[in-house]
């Protein structure tokens, strides 16, 4: 029995808070051995925990232990799209709540789906519908997020599954490829900008570089070789954005960019500790600690803004290259 719960156990390892479940194939009849090990190690109830239900019982539903109706991904999906049909503004704090709600659980069911094969091909939403709704779930999520001072609300229960978002983001790559497409047909496929505009807002992590990639696109035309004029065009601005801090904020250069540059080496804004105070100008004595504490504050923010504009854009020997060719000119 325990070694049979060792080997699942070492088969199947919980990766984080996405990789919950996984499938194990085994071409013995252990059902019955299976189930006798897991009350060994847990109680009657284990199973429930510890196995999955079928895969129907997801998608369509079904009668929990204490009678009650759990709904499946198939009518979760359609209440989504009765009640929050995509192109129409969610109205009052309620309803969206009762929105994040709806969109988490149907997050948490597709996850668990998506380890039965059977579920390829029976999403119901299309890929650019899952990213509108994705959207407008980060979109309710940045507005109704606590804030340093607010007051309570009923969005403080609201749990967003950010983590489960995470795992469908689209990547740069991805909008890169879009771009193409978008070059390609002598850039007149509006549509094509429509797609880059979903696909950058269902993702948290291309929010930020939002901008960026817009004003990168303004710049296409038929001479365009769009991965390596993207490169160049994400490496100047970056220049320009790290230059224009320095100055705003009276920062030291060459401390600056090498904080900098291993912050995206090891892929973390590190605000702890000394690093950012060799950073920061001299500050007049006379202005008291709090003075120089509302000056790193204000550093600190902003060079947040400037990491998450510029990290996973450019691999981290390019980071620091371009820190050495700039620090030497």
């Amino acid at each position: 029995m325990h070694g049979l719960i060792q080997a699942f156990s070492r088969t199947n390892r919980i990766l984080n808070s996405v990789k919950t479940y996984g499938n194990i194939v085994c071409f013995r009849d252990l059902e019955e051995a299976t189930n006798d090990a897991i009350k060994l190690f847990g109680d009657k109830n284990a199973s429930g925990i510890v196995l999955l239900k079928s895969y129907d019982d997801y998608y369509y539903g079904y009668v929990d232990e204490k009678g009650l109706k759990q709904k499946g991904y198939e009518e979760r999906i359609a209440e989504l799209m009765q009640k929050y049909p995509l192109g129409q503004p969610i109205i009052g704090e309620q309803n969206k709540k009762d929105f994040i709600i709806l969109f988490g659980n149907i997050l948490r069911l597709r996850n668990i789906l998506t380890a039965f094969d059977r579920f390829v091909g029976n999403e119901i939403l299309s890929l650019i519908d899952f990213q509108d709704y994705t959207g407008t779930y980060h979109d309710v999520y940045e507005e109704i997020k606590p804030k340093a001072g607010d007051k309570d609300s009923i969005m403080d229960d609201v749990v967003f599954e950010l983590e489960l978002v995470k795992q469908v983001e689209v990547n740069i790559d991805y909008i890169l490829m879009l771009v193409a497409k978008y070059h390609d047909d002598n850039c007149e496929n509006k549509e094509i900008l429509v797609a880059i505009d979903k696909a950058i807002k269902s993702s948290l992590q291309l929010r930020s570089k939002k901008e960026l990639i817009e004003n990168f696109i303004e710049t296409i035309n038929a001479d365009t070789n769009v991965t390596d004029d993207w490169q160049r065009f994400v490496r100047e601005r970056r220049e320009t954005d790290i230059q224009s801090l320095i100055a705003e904020e009276k920062l030291k250069p060459e401390e600056t960019k090498k904080f900098v540059a291993n912050a995206f080496r090891d892929g973390v804004l590190k605000t702890t500790g000394t690093d950012v105070d060799r950073i920061l100008p001299p500050v007049s004595r006379f202005g008291g600690g709090g003075s120089r504490d509302k000056k790193k504050q204000t550093v600190i923010e902003k060079l947040k803004v400037f990491f998450e504009k510029y990290f996973g854009l450019l691999s981290s020997e390019e980071h620091i290259n371009q820190e050495e060719s700039s620090g030497n000119m």
